[in-house]
């Protein structure tokens, strides 16, 4: 595989990328969500053309999908150019790792233990990148193809820290084996909603989507959001939310065994998705959506890594929700903001909410297992935080 350049895996997509092309919201028809959606750059309500593509009619702007998920970014043409951008760094790093271990294989005085580790991540390395460029392929790869030296010097519109695969080990927990993860914080969110039975629910930073998936299958909702900025995220939870699945290599941080470095999982769903489930890619700062809309906005592990300050996000959720509906944070509250007069205690965290048009929050904290990959020694236990919060007034 070292030996394969980036362009010989876009060149060979034309054989390999037929589920991705042909991969759509299955069990979500678009109609049911429209009437929730709106412009994230002029706020004007959205419509649906006969293609199933949206469009503004107040701005103009028409909205293009990914394998039928709608990217609803405030300039999604630049947004998508970035993360292909970042796709054509992620692909050529995993070329490189390969070429560096290729060249560690040549050391006839490797010991037979190391050439078959090694030997195994050569091979994953180069087999993860065809499929990363088979799942992507709607990102149009083929549009550019600069070198690793320019992808780290690029300024981008995106968050910095924020790669294709910042977050990849929770594609694995989401639909691999993390099902104790899983169904503990399935309960935390169900038992926050206080006996609501949610018309339409909104997962904002939905990722790949496992939380919104089991919401949806349990819950009475009519309609569930899953909404993420990261495509692989979406593309990956559209596989596996429609039950066709998807293939892909993971890499465990502290691999328990030689056959541990590099595990080929099976990302698919328990059962396909029932009616009225949407992934949509879009900013959970400009959320596409109609304000005063939604009965339920869930924001699982997502308000303490944001850029915004949490007083402005808590008005922002304020907006989007009905009269009498329901806030639900999830998470570590683990704040990352550079301003120290940002980084919240619980505490202060239940005064803003209340400042924002909310009643007096319902708190609980939970331990639950994180990230327990039976490949890794790396998994551990998190006391995360659970909040359920209704709206009183608008702010």
């Amino acid at each position: 595989f070292a030996q394969k350049s980036l362009g010989h895996i876009v060149r060979n997509w034309g054989q390999t990328a037929i589920s991705a092309s042909q991969c759509h919201n299955r069990g979500m028809p678009a109609s049911d969500v429209t009437a929730l959606l709106a412009c994230p750059r002029c706020e004007v309500a959205l419509r649906q053309y006969p293609d199933a593509s949206f469009g503004c009619s107040g701005c103009g702007l028409k909205f293009p999908s990914l394998a039928g998920v709608p990217c609803l970014f405030a300039e999604p043409a630049a947004i998508l150019a970035e993360w292909r951008q970042r796709l054509n760094f992620s692909l050529e790093k995993l070329v490189q790792d390969a070429a560096g271990v290729q060249a560690e294989l040549q050391n006839p005085r490797l010991r037979p233990l190391t050439r078959e580790r090694l030997t195994l991540q050569n091979q994953a390395c180069g087999d993860q990148a065809r499929r990363l460029a088979e799942l992507l392929s709607p990102l149009s790869l083929q549009g550019g193809q600069a070198g690793l030296a320019t992808h780290l010097a690029l300024q981008t519109r995106l968050p910095t820290d924020q790669g294709l695969t910042t977050y990849y080990p929770n594609i694995h927990r989401d639909w691999a084996w993390g099902d104790t993860e899983n169904a503990e914080s399935l309960q935390l969110v169900v038992g926050a909603l206080g006996g609501t039975a949610p018309g339409n629910l909104v997962v904002l930073g939905a990722g790949a989507g496992r939380l919104a998936y089991d919401l949806h299958q349990q819950l009475p909702a009519d309609s569930t959001v899953a909404l993420d900025f990261n495509p692989l995220l979406a593309l990956v939870a559209a596989r596996a939310v429609s039950g066709e699945g998807v293939e892909l290599w993971e890499f465990p941080v502290a691999p328990r065994s030689i056959g541990d470095h590099a595990v080929l999982r099976t990302l698919v769903a328990p059962e396909p998705v029932r009616d009225g489930f949407h992934l949509i890619l879009g900013d959970v700062l400009r959320p596409p959506l109609v304000a005063g809309s939604i009965d339920v906005v869930v924001t699982p592990w997502v308000v303490d890594i944001l850029p915004e300050d949490f007083r402005h996000f808590a008005a922002r959720v304020n907006g989007l929700l009905k009269p009498g509906g329901r806030w639900i944070s999830f998470g570590s509250l683990a704040f990352s903001q550079p301003e120290a007069a940002c980084r919240y205690s619980l505490e202060e965290v239940l005064a803003i909410v209340m400042d924002s048009g909310f009643a007096e929050p319902d708190v609980r904290e939970d331990e639950i297992p994180y990230m327990c990959s039976p490949a890794s020694r790396h998994g551990r236990r998190e006391l995360v935080v659970t909040i359920g919060a209704t709206k009183e007034q608008s702010v």
